[in-house]
């Protein structure tokens, strides 16, 4: 353990009378652990590991709904139910055994949900406005509405009290409470429309019934919008006024500060920055938010990296720096900052995969780091093994990678083959797209972990049998990934490329072009974006009802922009049947699963997307020379026991394949399978 007493990130910060143990926390955020609305295991265990990670400050839900008439949008806390006491009582008191304080966020979602979860009863808003996000036309609220909705504010802040909670933040963007403040959604002219005064009264009302219900002591801030960024929306004199009145009014104890508005995809991006975007955009707004309030601040926006937190504690922007996806990304960043590992600290690279996951009905997910979330069952600091074991990796993809850190934590001696000159597989695709360059720090980071525990790799190393029994090997790890392939055509294979070709640079798009994806995710789109900035005219076809199916709404935003700006056609429930010579042109027969119709399209290139295929011949020839023969037990991998069951007792050697290599999958199934297997081998 270092001294480290002038790092601002590591000063305590007196709030009201807690003493808060450093300057970061993670925001509100909602992971969808949650069951039937409650923090079980999951959940708490998730908190905890930050807890024990070193934070100082973290903020459960985003939000927990106070009312029935706001039903969860993913996987929200119900804080209308008593129930819901003694499991944040649990997360709470673990988390304090570590010195780290817990918050919850308390929202009426408002109209940023739908009629049809929960109890089916109406969506409420200000005025009756259709909120795009969630498709809604809310109901009008009505006075009854507005008192009953009051009480359920309060009662609820009563029961976060009564669970032992250190305070609660309101939710304030996008949601009911500052619907009431934009003129985008408030075009009422009774007492809670027109005038700041009267579109304040709402949330007023809301703080008074809680501070009653919690008493003066108790800790109460508001995660607020302070400038919608929009031409109809609440300005940014309005929302730094509404700042100023709730720093002085006495019954708010801190600001959490938002710049934007969230009603449809686009304009989520530019509150939760993805990668490609610029990182920690409102940072500065926020500070400004500060020097008007001379309040504590909080806030989060992408502040990804040690350097810029310690800039905004440092130069007095924040009080408390919120690293929320970052801390998704590695729940130990304190601790290694602490320790002087600052190095150590697993990045988030942007990818969003958490949150995609989230808007698309999932639970939040870090791209790389697969313990997250899963913490019951894998730790985050691994043990070492019982003996230690010769290993042999082929692949040094991510799977291959963190297959090796993995064995090489546990105290193993690892030897990674890796057939060309530089590690990284498919990601070196991915990257290739100057907007996904971050994705190499899901590379560089494990490069960076190999040459720490003393990993040799060696390149440029065609493995075959021969290759990888001359290590004398315990265990084999076929990390070998997949390779592009083509969808099945009538005819044509022979002239098609793959969207390999075109992000390796390999193929340069000639226009028109028509790109076929039926596989949904990335690559596909990676292709598209990199053909439609060529300048070159494209067609998108995909036989799903919409495209890129397999991403989320985030990361469908910077590609659908692409397509907005470049004039790209996108055309959905159509599959590409076959592909023939014109002359100097293509002709692409397109049919459907709906109808027995089929068109031309007249083309110079044609690319497809079909997910890739297994490189499975080295795992083939080894599979009859292994311990296993190849085999898992997967009720044993599940349950956290050595999943390689014995074949041949007299064989040398385990085997076992992950990633791409068993089956075309993404990113975190590949590191995911690496650290599941490796972690009990």
């Amino acid at each position: 353990m270092l001294d480290r007493p002038n790092d601002p990130l590591l000063q305590p910060f007196q709030l009201k009378h807690l003493m808060l143990k450093n300057r970061i926390m993670s925001t509100a955020h909602e992971p969808a652990y949650s069951e039937a609305g409650m923090p079980t295991e999951r959940y708490r265990l998730y908190h905890v590991e930050k807890a024990r990670g070193g934070i100082a400050l973290t903020m459960t839900a985003g939000s927990a709904s106070v009312s029935r008439d706001s039903p969860p949008a993913f996987g929200n806390l119900l804080a209308w139910k008593d129930e819901i006491v003694p499991h944040l009582k649990r997360l709470t008191d673990d988390c304090h055994e570590h010195g780290c304080a817990v918050m919850i966020q308390l929202t009426h979602l408002g109209r940023r949900t739908n009629w049809n979860k929960g109890d089916w009863l109406p969506v409420l808003a200000p005025s009756p406005i259709r909120e795009p996000a969630h498709r809604h036309f809310p109901k009008e609220i009505e006075d009854w509405d507005i008192e009953r909705i009051v009480e359920d504010y309060a009662t609820a802040a009563a029961r976060m009290q009564e669970a032992g909670l250190d305070g609660i933040e309101f939710e304030a963007y996008g949601h009911l409470m500052d619907s009431f403040w934009s003129p985008a959604t408030n075009r009422r002219d009774d007492e809670f429309g027109g005038s700041l005064d009267n579109r304040m009264r709402f949330s007023n009302l809301v703080i008074s019934a809680v501070r009653k219900a919690v008493g003066p002591d108790f800790i109460v801030g508001i995660r607020m919008v302070a400038d919608e960024d929009w031409d109809k929306g609440l300005s940014r004199d309005e929302g730094v006024e509404i700042a100023k009145r709730f720093a002085s009014g006495g019954k708010i104890d801190f600001l959490n500060i938002i710049r934007g508005h969230i009603e449809h995809d686009a304009s989520l991006n530019d509150v939760i920055p993805i990668q490609g975007m610029a990182a920690s955009p409102h940072l500065d707004f926020a500070g400004d938010i500060r020097a008007a309030t001379k309040f504590p601040v909080f806030h989060a926006a992408r502040i990804a990296d040690v350097a810029t937190a310690r800039h905004a504690i440092a130069e007095g922007k924040l009080d408390m720096v919120g690293m929320t996806r970052a801390h998704i990304a590695d729940p130990h960043i304190v601790r290694k900052i602490i320790e002087g590992r600052e190095h150590q600290i697993r990045p988030c690279v942007g990818a969003t995969y958490c949150l995609d996951r989230i808007y698309e009905g999932g639970e939040a997910l870090c791209i790389h780091n697969a313990a997250t979330s899963r913490e019951a069952l894998i730790p985050h600091d691994l043990p070492k093994a019982e003996k230690p074991r010769k290993a042999v990796v082929v692949g040094a993809g991510p799977a291959g990678l963190e297959a090796a850190r993995v064995l090489a934590e546990r105290g193993h001696h690892v030897e990674v083959l890796e057939a060309s000159s530089r590690a990284g597989g498919q990601v070196n695709l991915l990257t290739r797209s100057p907007r996904r360059k971050e994705m190499v720090g899901i590379v560089d980071w494990r490069l960076a972990e190999l040459e720490r525990l003393g990993v040799s790799i060696h390149y440029d190393t065609y493995a075959g049998v021969d290759d990888v029994l001359g290590f004398d090997p315990d265990l084999v790890v076929i990390a070998t990934g997949g390779i592009a392939q083509s969808p099945e055509l009538e005819a044509g294979d022979d002239l098609v490329v793959s969207s390999w070709d075109i992000l390796a640079g390999s193929v340069k798009p000639e226009g028109p072009v028509l790109l076929y994806d039926d596989n949904g995710g990335h690559p596909g789109m990676s292709a598209a974006e990199i053909i439609a900035n060529a300048g070159v005219e494209l067609e998108v076809v995909s036989p799903e009802r919409f495209f890129a199916p397999e991403m989320g709404g985030m990361n469908h935003v910077p590609y659908a922009k692409t397509f907005a700006e470049n004039n790209v056609r996108v055309t959905i429930n159509t599959k590409l049947v076959g592909v023939r010579r014109d002359g100097n042109a293509l002709l692409a027969t397109l049919g459907s699963d709906f109808s027995d119709v089929r068109v031309e399209r007249r083309v110079a290139q044609v690319v497809v997307e079909h997910g890739t295929m297994a490189n499975a011949d080295l795992y083939l020839e080894l599979k009859p020379l292994s311990r296993n023969r190849g085999a898992v037990d997967y009720a044993a991998l599940i349950e956290r026991r050595d999943p390689l069951p014995i074949k041949d007792e007299a064989a040398r050697f385990d085997l076992v394949r992950i990633g791409d290599a068993v089956e075309s999958r993404n990113v975190h199934a590949a590191i995911y399978d690496a650290l599941r297997y490796c972690s009990l081998l």
